[in-house]
């Protein structure tokens, strides 16, 4: 299996099953969506977002079809002016590199200083799926377990309404 090695000692440490689905490097989520289209599930944008002054970060989850500008972003978030985060700092806080970024990456912050939000629609999905920290595979889990995973990692994360 392709992907963080730690990520899958954790998900099997917390009996969270998954469905593991390798594809060829795909940095963006237009170019995943041919990899996605035979699979139940959810699938989401991934945005790494710092504030102005560069000392808190934000990782915004939502649907892969919808689109947010920064400045909706920043009116819905009530965080300040916001920019997407540099890679040096999307390794230093989540260990990944651009175009893999995921939820399962808060296993590298060992501060909790990521702070997510995840958009409510999401909240009631079945099943999500996110890259297992690398961009050449594609993990299905169920959303309990998902928050299940969210638990464990201890970072604060909200459900909030990103669409009217």
């Amino acid at each position: 299996m392709n992907g963080d090695s730690k990520l899958y000692e954790i998900l099997k440490s917390l009996n969270i099953p998954f469905d593991y689905y390798e594809h060829p490097p795909v940095p963006t989520v237009k170019e995943a969506e041919i990899y996605w289209k035979d699979l139940d599930a959810s699938h989401c944008k991934n945005l790494f977002f710092r504030n102005h002054k560069g000392n808190r970060h934000y990782l915004v989850i939502f649907d892969y079809r919808k689109s947010l500008s920064i400045s909706e972003l920043e009116q819905k978030l009530k965080q300040g002016k916001l920019s997407f985060a540099s890679e040096l700092r999307m390794e230093k806080y989540l260990g990944l590199k651009p175009g893999s970024v995921s939820p399962f990456g808060l296993i590298h912050d060992t501060e909790k200083h990521v702070y997510l939000f995840i958009d409510k629609e999401l909240e009631q999905v079945k099943k999500i799926s996110f890259h297992p920290n690398l961009n050449t595979a594609s993990l299905v889990i169920n959303n309990v377990d998902f928050k299940k995973f969210l638990n464990w990692c201890g970072n604060s994360f909200e459900y909030l309404k990103l669409y009217d």
